[in-house]
Formats: structure tokens, sequence, C-alpha cells
């Protein structure tokens, strides 16, 4: 069979040595039926140097993925002697990344740009606005949070106000009972000098 219409998965552990080939016999050649499975116009010789060919790479390649593997393993036995793991790794190449962002032709340039920007008189005249629209928009806030607050107190004053104050007051007491209050706790009925004038 031609070794180009293999199907050769690198990861078998056979590493496609000849598997879906016809089998040797006992001298390294090919049986007598091998001749029926040559591709057209290839004689049993070629075919015989093409198997041999095939077997010295494959041999190759397992040699080569064993030293491989034995280089792996001495790579990271040098790393972990020096002290670096995955996540110092990490840290290093994003450093390194960034330092070649920042010398990169255009950072450098976006940064001229936007030093450029900073300094005109466009970019001045705009922060100036957003700076003065802050502190208006900082002091309403301000005015409306004590207009709310003396409109909430004034609220609280108002007769309505305190009639549902006292109402509030009652049901709690009734729910309450004749048990002794809390220190500090007293009957709706009591005086309105002696309350708190907390709502509850």
């Amino acid at each position: 069979m031609d070794s180009a219409s293999q199907d050769i998965n690198l990861n078998s552990p056979n590493k496609g040595l000849g598997s879906d080939l016809p089998a040797q016999g006992a001298a390294g050649t090919a049986p007598s039926n091998a001749t029926s499975t040559l591709p057209p116009g290839m004689t049993e010789e070629e075919a015989q140097e093409l198997r041999t060919e095939l077997a010295k790479v494959e041999e190759e390649i397992h040699t080569l993925r064993q030293v491989l593997s034995a280089k792996e393993r001495h790579a990271a036995d040098l790393k972990r002697k020096l002290g670096l793991n995955p996540l110092n790794e990490l840290k290093q190449n994003i450093s390194k990344s960034w330092q070649d962002v920042q010398a990169s032709n255009a950072y450098l340039s976006a940064s001229a740009t936007l030093e450029d920007i900073s300094q005109s008189e466009a970019y001045k005249k705009t922060q100036e606005t957003l700076s003065q629209a802050g502190q208006k928009t900082s002091a309403a806030l301000s005015t409306v949070g004590t207009a709310i607050s003396r409109r909430l107190g004034d609220m609280r004053n108002s007769p309505t106000f305190k009639s549902f104050e006292d109402k509030v007051g009652n049901i709690k007491y009734k729910m309450v009972g004749n048990r002794v209050p809390d220190e500090g706790a007293q009957s709706p009925t009591a005086p309105s000098g002696m309350q708190d004038g907390a709502p509850f």
C-alpha cells in the first residue's frame, strides 16, 4: 500500500507502524498475495523499498518523540530549580507584552495625540465647562435636599400628621395591652409634654 494513502495517527501507541500493511514473512519478505495489493505499475521491489523507508522514518519519529519528551522534562526541572512556575511565567509574559505595546509606534503615536488634545484650547474649555456644570449640579442637588428636608419637617408638624401619629400610637397601645411598657415607651394618652416626640 502507498505510504501517502495511509492515515497515520501520531498519537496512537502503534504510531502508524504499518498495521494496515500486509504481514511480513519470517524472512522479511511479503507473502505471495502482496502483489495483488500493490498499486498499478509498482513492482514488489519498489514496494519493499517504500516499506523499509517507512519503517525507518517511523523509527526516527519515535526517537524524536523520546528526545523531545526528555528535553521537556529537563526544561521543567530547570524551571523548578529556578523557582519559575506558570504564574510567574504568565506575569513575565504580560509585563513583556505591556512593555512591547508601550514601545510600539501605534502606542507612542496615540500618546502623542492624546497629549496634544489635552493641551488644546477646546479641551481646556470643555473641561472648564464640565467642571462648572458639576459644581452647579451639586449646588442644585444640595438645595433640593434642603427643601425636601424642610418640607418633610413641616409635614410632620402638621395637624393631619399629628392626628395620624396619635391613631397609630393608640393602635399600638391597644395591641400591647396592659403589659409593662419598655423603658422610654409611654401610653399615647400620656400628656403631650411627657412624650419624646417620636412618631411611635
